[in-house]
């Protein structure tokens, strides 16, 4: 059965007339790149005389957009003998590919492993700790507050971000394609104070020993050592460039350098590369290698075809016009640095001339002079959304924030109101109360004393009467147990018997004795390894399939971390734990990114996601929160910004200042403090720029824009938030 499809716009057709060489496509949010591009891949499965072993090639970000990307080219073939003519990976699926066909080219074993990135962290970690455990004298105290190294906190607080430091660095420093022997030798012949990165060196070094001891690679190795195969050997990169006569690639202003070389390599001087992307919807260039200016630099490249995909018909052309005021208004911004970076660019978005789906009455608002608290913000917003969803229960709404951890604050605020949702954060609210369950439990077990832990894990068997005034009596008594062995394990005397008349309180008394008889069985089970100890008390404590399902990814979890730390014991299991119950870390198998979210499944709720996280998607409703200062900052002399950590001296980004102690190192150039920090401001409010433009451009027909004064009381409105007013203003009905 043949599908029909609808019939390309002017610009599309445009793009579908493609049969050979370089083109870079600058599309806006809304112009169907994603469809135009595998129908492109289609067509030339078709018709492009593909030869034994060939196949059309398509690149793309991340996993829920290659699964896209495969149905539609599948739906566009129709024809199933077809399939093997085409490929679809992300670029590292696709490093791993050139990698994993010959490991040895680049020295790993046939059975090397890739490490996630929590086990990467896992490893950085456990370096940091031996590091400081050995270098006790080293001065990283420099770099705090004078008035927090009065407290004797100095050398927690810096374990606690070089972590991320060394992260940072490390990534940095496999970009730049420097293996730590390298940077050794350029380290010791540099002239110049440069402690954060002897300090990152070492970490490296370490580091690299304990990948070669797994027969591990990292995310960033595949990249690079993909890199190394095809510069190894001239006919194994000649066979895959016979493979992939054509590269589609999508997303392409995420791309990093090495990864932009890659393609480059397997294109060659005169191949087949089509690079698609949005440079005013690069989002991730302050936390990963991946930079707009690749892309920007393949649109003007000698060669290359340029064409744009100008056309939306996602949004309203209210909504549209704000999105370009925001656009117009980066290119004259006020500082003149951020200014300069054209943090946003052309082309502007063109509504549709006819047949716009959005073009219908408009909801635009912005309350740019309504100051409220971060509380009273979500309040707002959630009577908002309880009015809404009962007028439009066939419609999508979305609720986006800045970080998980405020996502998970509205969330709790829709929950208290019982307003129907769904959370698309690191963890739901159900794995964070499986877990915070779990972490009670297993608290009392690492601390088998103390009386109020142990009342803690009774009210979490308790659960489901949490408020009966019997919980509650139980819990307050359990409380007083003093010594906790007299109840857990009585000998001498039981405490249970002294406290609780079995004649005058036998339910009371049964209670505790079926509660004891639990705690005695965790404790024997306290020996088993941590996934089989926390399915021993998921299975006493949780009734509902998803519940258990939950507690059981938990475990998994927990064995891995084990596993890549067969020196902890239990508490730091537990703390492990803590991590997930606090939004702190993603749990594999509960927030999947290799599904592709579809926000129709959810009509008449609201979907409760980050800024990041919407790239991509749509609703009908939008609300935008927290566009303050602090989440959106101009890089004012008044704005804090969330890398510059309270106890760093002279507002320091030790993250900035380390990465460019590196580039300092390569290159012999002098380091002078500070300047890597005034940098990254302005790096980070471009970006920040580029986030509200991808949040505004998420809404078809709706949206409504809020901000808070923050925690301290001291933020205001983000600053493009009154230019953009005037066009709300105007738009209002």
């Amino acid at each position: 059965m043949t599908r029909t499809h609808p019939a390309p716009r002017e610009k599309q057709a445009e793009i579908l007339k493609y049969t050979g060489g370089k083109m870079g496509v600058a599309a806006v949010p809304g112009s169907g790149k994603t469809w135009t591009l595998s129908l492109l891949a289609a067509n030339l499965v078709r018709e492009a005389k593909l030869g034994r072993g060939q196949q059309v090639l398509v690149v793309t970000l991340v996993n829920s957009a290659r699964g896209k990307f495969e149905q539609q080219v599948r739906d566009f073939l129709d024809e199933g003998d077809l399939g093997t003519l085409y490929r679809v990976r992300t670029l590292h699926g696709l490093a791993n590919d050139i990698v994993s066909e010959r490991p040895g080219l680049v020295g790993l074993a046939d059975d090397f492993q890739i490490l996630d990135d929590y086990a990467t962290r896992e490893i950085v970690k456990e370096a940091i700790n031996a590091w400081f455990n050995a270098q006790r004298d080293f001065g990283v105290e420099q770099y705090i507050k004078e008035e927090e190294r009065k407290k004797d906190r100095p050398r927690w607080l810096w374990r606690e971000e070089s972590v991320d430091i060394a992260l940072d660095f490390i990534r940095q420093a496999k970009d730049f394609r420097k293996r730590p022997e390298g940077l050794r030798a350029a380290l010791s012949a540099y002239q110049g104070a440069v402690p954060l990165g002897e300090m990152c060196v070492n970490i490296y070094e370490a580091y690299e020993r304990s990948l070669r001891y797994r027969g591990a690679a990292d995310f960033q190795d595949l990249i690079r050592l993909a890199l190394d195969a095809l510069e190894a050997d001239a006919d194994f990169l000649d066979r895959l460039r016979h493979r992939w006569p054509f590269i589609l690639e999508d997303e392409a202003q995420d791309s990093s350098k090495l990864q932009e070389e890659i393609l480059r390599r397997l294109v060659g001087e005169n191949g087949n590369w089509i690079r698609v992307g949005d440079p005013n919807q690069a989002i991730y260039e302050t936390f990963t290698t991946a930079n707009p200016k690749y892309l920007r630099a393949f649109l003007d490249e000698p060669g290359v075809v340029s064409r744009e995909l100008p056309d939306s018909g996602r949004s309203a052309p209210a909504i549209i016009d704000l999105a370009n005021r925001l656009i117009e208004w980066s290119l004259s911004h006020p500082i003149e640095s951020i200014r300069l970076r054209r943090p946003l660019t052309a082309p502007l978005i063109r509504p549709l001339s006819e047949g716009n789906p959005q073009d219908t009455a408009t909801t635009l608002q912005l309350y740019i002079d309504r100051e409220m608290t971060p509380e009273e913000e979500r309040v707002f917003v959630a009577e908002s959304v309880r009015v809404w969803l009962a007028e439009n229960p066939e419609k999508t709404l979305a609720i986006l924030l800045p970080t998980n951890v405020t996502g998970a604050e509205m969330a709790k605020v829709l929950r208290e109101r019982q307003i129907k949702h769904t959370e698309m954060l690191r963890a739901t609210t159900a794995t964070r109360q499986v877990a915070g369950s779990l972490l009670r439990i297993m608290s009392f077990l690492v601390a088998p004393i103390d009386a109020h832990a142990l009342s803690e894990a009774f009210t979490v068997w308790r659960r489901d009467q949490r408020e009966d005034p019997e919980t509650l009596a139980v819990a307050t008594l359990l409380r007083r147990a003093s010594p906790v062995e007299q109840f857990t394990a009585p000998r001498d005397s039981d405490w249970l018997m002294d406290s609780v008349s079995s004649i005058d309180l036998p339910d009371r008394y049964q209670r505790l004795e079926n509660f004891r008889s639990l705690v005695q069985r965790w404790q024997e089970a306290a020996v088993l390894p941590i996934d089989e100890l926390l399915l021993t008390i998921a299975n006493d404590v949780f009734r509902e399939p998803a519940e258990i399902a939950t507690a059981y990814s938990i475990a998994l979890h927990l064995r891995s971390f084990a596993e890549l730390h067969p020196e902890h014991r239990l508490a730091e299991c537990v703390a492990e734990l803590k991590e997930i119950a606090m939004n702190r870390r993603k749990v594999t198998g509960l927030s999947d990114d290799d599904e592709q979210f579809d926000p129709s499944r959810y009509k008449g709720q609201a979907v409760v996601m980050t800024n990041h996280g919407a790239k991509g998607l749509e609703w009908d409703r939008v609300h935008l929160m927290s566009v303050s200062n602090f989440d959106f900052p101009s890089a004012d002399p008044f704005d804090s910004f969330m890398s510059e950590k309270w106890f760093a001296r002279n507002r320091l980004n030790l993250r900035a200042e380390g990465l460019a102690q590196l580039r300092a190192i390569i290159s012999g150039e002098p380091y002078r403090e500070g300047d890597a920090t005034r940098e990254a401001r302005v790096e980070y409010a471009a970006e920040r720029l580029r986030l509200l433009y991808v949040g505004i451009t998420r809404a078809r027909s709706e949206l409504i824009i809020t901000w808070n004064t923050g925690r301290r009381g001291d933020m205001i409105a983000a600053k493009p938030l009154p230019a953009l007013s005037v066009a709300a203003r105007r738009d209002k009905r």
